[in-house]
């Protein structure tokens, strides 16, 4: 059972601050927990409840996941209760050896944030081991010549506990011959001596029975014992001689097998067969690494010594003589360590990924260095190589921890070979490497880059609805979702329920498309904020503007706005001075195109003309004026047709028409006017007649009510042709230059009623609005006018059209 919250009894644990303050600024305690069990506690028992030594509340436990590194499972920590419980055999005497303390240092790791915790466990012995002798029997002869006070080494028991659980003393049963001494060896363990008392004689008795015992002091003492048997031999008056009881000697562990290591002497004074000597181990089936002359007493390496699986021998080496007689001696031999290990780094706890926006001084990796060789020979330090953005501190003998130093960018460096490097303190040093890739995790720490600041595009009016007019493109550095990109509209100069219907934008592609054909003369240009913005949580965003400028295609011919249509849909006409000369301004075509740049730079052309070489037209500006005087032969009507093309490609045009009629008054140039329309419509005269004689047909026999009814209109029609002539009472139709007009102008304008005249009177238009004051009726102006002509189905004047 462990001393934990749940348990007491042979295990008692304390946490120890350790150490209590790193510095100054230091924020963190670094705590280090110490437990006591006894070794062979039954697997699952409690050691102690590591969580709440820690200071972790059982439902952090789901989330900070704690847990231990340990190279053996000796130990595991529950995941519900957060206790520390043994998870395999602890034999101390496996584990730790003849070490007085034996203590399981191991780290505690708690992610959420990463911490590290060192823990010590000092497993306690118990006495679980008897001492047991190299051999149930031994046999030892001795001369019965041997004097009182002659010692002989036993052979010694071994037991794998230590302290008071070890073999404490040996105990020989009582007799009369023999006592019994306890010695020490040099590495602390006990040997037995056997001591003579009393002369013995061999003609009284051959042999004795001894029994050898050896006991520890554990609760309760455990024992064995060892049967001696004694056999007195006739008399050799001089047993062998060692030259010293105790042999001491050093060696390196790298000394090669063969090497010699010492040579004992020993000298008996008998002589012949009493006096050769023979050597030999007394436990001889126990020693392996060394090898024994035994005629020369000479002790060599048989097998590599390693200071690091034992430090010192002990071995009891035994003389004879050819009598019988023997004399033993100890030989310790030190083994001296060598710097012949190489450090070597453990990683205990290492994740394969950080994430970039980990903080300075975070923990990453948990790792321990281990020589096996003692002294500076194992005193180890160990460094990062290269330049990476991390550091090591010590966290307690031998354990290390990998934290951050700087800040990590995945964008710029994804992944860091982190190269580990342990060099001993021995001479020559020795040093070793360990690897491993550390990859850096990604957060959403970039937002979305447009490639260009601004974005402009031209594109040409008329153009084909859904037709991809841009495409913009950002780019994020960032991984998966948090480097995936979406594109929207989210602001415009344009309605917002219109927006819809001009643009749109692909969320994957960012390709722009537009929604319906654009017309350059409604919209010349317009501006979208387009926003880019990535999948990570939070999401980034940026934006940028695309103007649009919607390009000007020749879809529009040019429009004449004068000479045009009268209201009654005839046309109109000029009249121009007989005395003008040449270069006089008649009258000016004026038109005007909706398009723009070139599409709607107008030339004026003349395809027709009555008299090619009358009249001159401007190219640019479209007036038309006289290029020579006007001949006798001459014509006094005159008829232009003039073509306006623009400068697209391809170019549109419109014609215009002139009428123009050489006259020095409006009375002159009213007959020529009639002349010149009466036989312009032949075709309507013709068939205005048949439809009255039809009339006339169909309604005889109402003839005496249509004649009296018909002179009362007549009356009725002649006071109006005749008030038409008083002043104030013509109705004008308006100017004939549209208001709207800001290009090209008419140097006078006209609104005129006329009577063709007949043989006995006059017939006049019927007005259909009322005069306004600011208008003017001209007739004797001897410039070129423009006169309107107004039909009356009772008249008899001929009408005067434009066209």
């Amino acid at each position: 059972m462990g001393s934990g919250a749940g348990e007491r009894g042979w295990a008692e644990r304390w946490p120890v601050l350790f150490p209590f303050l790193l510095s100054l600024f230091c924020w963190a305690l670094s705590e280090q927990i110490r437990y006591r069990i006894p070794e062979e506690m039954p697997e699952g028992s409690v050691v102690g409840n590591l969580a709440k030594d820690l200071g972790l509340s059982v439902h952090e436990l789901p989330t900070r996941q704690l847990r231990i590194s340990l190279e053996k499972p000796y130990f595991t920590v529950s995941a519900k209760s957060g206790e520390l419980l043994v998870s395999s055999r602890l034999d101390r005497e496996q584990m730790c050896g003849k070490k007085s303390a034996c203590t399981l240092e191991f780290e505690a790791v708690a992610e959420n944030p990463l911490n590290f915790y060192h823990v010590s466990v000092d497993v306690e012995d118990i006495n679980d081991h008897t001492p047991k002798f190299t051999q149930t029997s031994f046999d030892l002869q001795i001369s019965e010549s041997t004097k009182p006070g002659a010692r002989f080494i036993l052979g010694s028991a071994h037991d794998g506990d230590i302290g008071t659980n070890s073999l404490q003393s040996y105990q020989l049963n009582p007799n009369d011959h023999f006592s019994l001494v306890n010695k020490d060896k040099l590495d602390g363990s006990k040997y037995p001596e056997l001591v003579l008392q009393t002369p013995l004689d061999r003609e009284e008795q051959k042999s004795y029975r001894l029994t050898l015992t050896a006991l520890d002091c554990g609760d309760p003492p455990l024992s064995s014992t060892a049967q001696i048997q004694v056999l007195v031999t006739d008399a050799n008056d001089n047993p062998p001689v060692f030259s010293q009881e105790l042999y001491k000697v050093g060696l390196p562990e790298n000394v090669l097998p063969g090497t010699t290591v010492l040579q004992v002497m020993a000298t008996d004074q008998d002589e012949g067969v009493n006096a050769q000597i023979t050597f030999s181990f007394t436990e001889a089936g126990q020693i392996t690494q060394f090898d024994l002359n035994a005629n020369t007493g000479e002790i060599t390496i048989l097998n590599t010594l390693d200071f690091e699986e034992v430090k010192e021998y002990s071995i009891v080496l035994e003389a004879r003589d050819g009598g019988g007689m023997i004399a033993q001696c100890t030989v310790e031999i030190e083994v001296q360590d060598i710097n012949d290990n190489f450090p070597e780094v453990v990683f205990q706890s290492l994740p394969d990924l950080i994430m970039e926006d980990t903080k300075l001084g975070t923990h990453v990796a948990l790792l321990k260095i281990r020589d096996k060789d003692s002294g500076h020979n194992g005193e180890v330090t160990c460094k990062l190589e290269g330049d990476v953005p991390f550091k090591i501190l010590s966290s307690s003998m031998n354990t290390y921890k990998l934290v951050t130093d700087a800040v990590l960018d995945r964008e710029q460096t994804a992944e860091y070979n982190v190269t580990i490097t342990a060099t001993d303190r021995g001479k020559p040093p020795l040093s070793s490497s360990s690897s491993f890739t550390l990859h850096i995790g990604d957060v959403n720490d970039n937002a979305p880059v447009f490639q260009q600041a601004s974005y402009v595009v031209h594109v040409a009016e008329n153009n084909p609805p859904g037709a991809s007019i841009a495409q913009v493109s950002a780019s994020d550095p960032d991984l998966g979702p948090n480097g995936r990109v979406s594109y929207s509209i989210v602001a415009s100069d344009l309605e917002p329920r219109a927006l819809a219907s001009y643009v749109s934008v692909s969320a994957q592609s960012g390709v722009v498309f537009a929604q319906r054909a654009f017309d350059h003369e409604q919209l010349r240009a317009f501006e979208l904020t387009l926003q880019a913005r990535d999948q990570g949580s939070p999401a980034l965003s940026a934006n940028v503007s695309l103007r649009v400028l919607v390009g000007d295609r020749n879809d529009n011919a040019p429009r004449v706005l004068y000479p045009a249509l009268g209201p009654d849909g005839s046309a109109l006409f000029d009249t121009v001075p007989r005395a003008a000369q040449p270069g006089y301004l008649v009258t000016k075509v004026v038109a005007v195109d909706a398009d723009s740049g070139h599409n709607a730079w107008l030339s004026y052309h003349v395809l027709q003309a009555s008299e090619p070489g009358l009249f001159s037209l401007g190219l640019r500006t479209g007036e038309v004026r006289t290029a020579r005087a006007l001949g006798d032969r001459d014509a006094a009507r005159q008829r232009l047709l003039v073509a306006v093309r623009d400068g697209g490609q391809p170019p549109l045009s419109a014609t215009a028409t002139l009428l123009l009629v050489f006259a020095d008054s409006l009375q002159e140039a009213l007959p020529d006017v009639s002349e010149r329309q009466a036989p312009a419509e032949p075709q309507a005269e013709l068939q205005f007649y048949l439809v009255v004689a039809l009339a006339l047909i169909s309604v005889l026999f109402l003839l005496a009510v249509i004649l009296a009814v018909a002179l009362r209109l007549r009356r009725s029609s002649s006071s109006t042709t005749w008030g038409c002539l008083r002043p104030g009472l013509c109705v004008k139709s308006g100017p004939v230059v549209p208001p709207n007009c800001s290009e090209g102008t008419l140097p006078y304008s006209y609104n005129l009623c006329v009577a063709h005249t007949g043989k006995t009177e006059f017939n006049f238009l019927k007005c259909n609005e009322q005069l306004s004051s600011e208008q003017d009726i001209h007739s004797d102006d001897s410039s070129g006018a423009l006169f309107p002509l107004c039909k009356s189905s009772e008249s008899t004047s001929h009408t005067v059209s434009f066209f």
